[in-house]
């Protein structure tokens, strides 16, 4: 059977629904971010209907499905291999996120896994060799500010050489308080791992090495301070503070031989000035990328009925995990540790 068949069949094995009828969802987590895509996946996705919910928490995941006119589902795993749904959003706590997927995959259910694909490069690794097995891809990493129109400004804004060949990224990125990043190695893989994503991105390139360190040099260290260069010679850096206390904050600037592009996500570019861009403070995450989360579940959807995937996918979440225990590592040795996750499988390429 060739791929364009399954896709108009809507096979439960292939996890995709016919093209005339609303992919089904399950979504697993009803905190901030599951209770989020439940809400923007049942309001503005018009091709998605959310069917199934599952959090730990009953009444958290009861207060997210009702107003989506979803089920709850008794677990996680029961979700997955229920027969109304199509595919699968993960936005349980980050433990549980590689195995989740591995189920997905068994199951032949395309998946949308919030950062980070998984807790460690290892494990990682096994969720991109399992993807690999199955001989296509279904899975896309929860990187939403590839979607953020501010930052595909500045990207296109680099592609199109309007300031000159890059030399230098400044990036900026506040949280007014974290529950999820408690310590020094999450800060850097819950965290950090955006700017880690996002900075490649943008330039096209990737990671080669990175730094880590702090003004503080015991307890949590909050704020951390990253120094990253790209293989094609451009250095970065990156400053994530997740106890801010003032509000959630995300700045970027380019620097190049022509000029500078300064951005505030989902505002226009700045380019070639001397000046501070007047941007965005918001009180949460949430609320910040509010319109990238909304492309991101509308483009997942597309590409799930048309059995593609379009955005950040295993690989670069697995290339993400490298990274983040490079930069822990860093941040230990006080060194420039390299980036180094090997050779891309074919699957993935370009």
């Amino acid at each position: 059977m060739d791929a364009n068949a399954t896709t108009e069949r809507g096979t439960e094995r292939a996890g995709v629904a016919r093209l005339s009828e609303p992919l089904r969802v399950g979504v697993v987590g009803a905190g901030a971010m599951g209770a989020d895509h439940v809400r923007t996946l049942s309001s503005s996705v018009p091709a998605a209907t959310v069917t199934r919910v599952y959090d730990l928490n009953d009444e958290r995941a009861l207060l997210a499905a009702q107003p989506a006119g979803a089920a709850l589902a008794s677990s996680a795993e029961a979700l997955v291999a229920s027969s109304d749904v199509d595919a699968v959003v993960i936005a349980s706590p980050d433990a549980t996120h590689a195995d989740l997927i591995l189920a997905c995959l068994a199951a032949g259910k395309p998946v949308l896994c919030e950062k980070p694909l998984a807790v460690t490069p290892e494990a990682a690794l096994e969720v991109v060799r399992a993807e690999v097995a199955s001989g296509r891809c279904m899975i896309q990493v929860g990187f939403m500010r590839r979607y953020d129109p501010g930052f595909l400004e500045l990207r296109r804004v680099i592609g199109d050489g309007q300031v000159g060949s890059i030399r230098l990224v400044h990036a900026v990125h506040r949280n007014a308080s974290s529950s999820t990043s408690l310590d020094d190695a999450t800060l850097v893989s819950g965290s950090m791992v955006h700017e880690i994503d996002t900075i490649p991105w943008l330039l096209d390139d990737e990671l080669a090495g990175i730094r880590v360190e702090s003004p503080l040099v015991e307890g949590f260290r909050d704020p951390q301070i990253a120094t990253m260069w790209t293989r094609g010679g451009v250095m970065a850096t990156v400053e994530v503070f997740v106890n801010a206390t003032y509000g959630y904050d995300v700045t970027c600037e380019v620097v190049g031989t022509g000029g500078t592009a300064t951005l505030s996500p989902g505002s226009s570019v700045s380019t070639r000035t001397t000046g501070r861009q007047e941007h965005i403070i918001r009180s949460d995450f949430v609320d910040f990328f509010r319109d990238a989360y909304r492309a991101e579940l509308s483009d997942w959807v597309h590409a799930v009925s048309t059995g593609t995937v379009m955005g950040p996918n295993a690989w670069d979440g697995y290339v993400a995990a490298v990274a983040a225990r490079a930069g822990i590592r860093s941040l230990a040795s006080g060194l420039r540790e390299p980036i180094e996750p090997g050779e891309r499988p074919d699957l993935y390429a370009p």
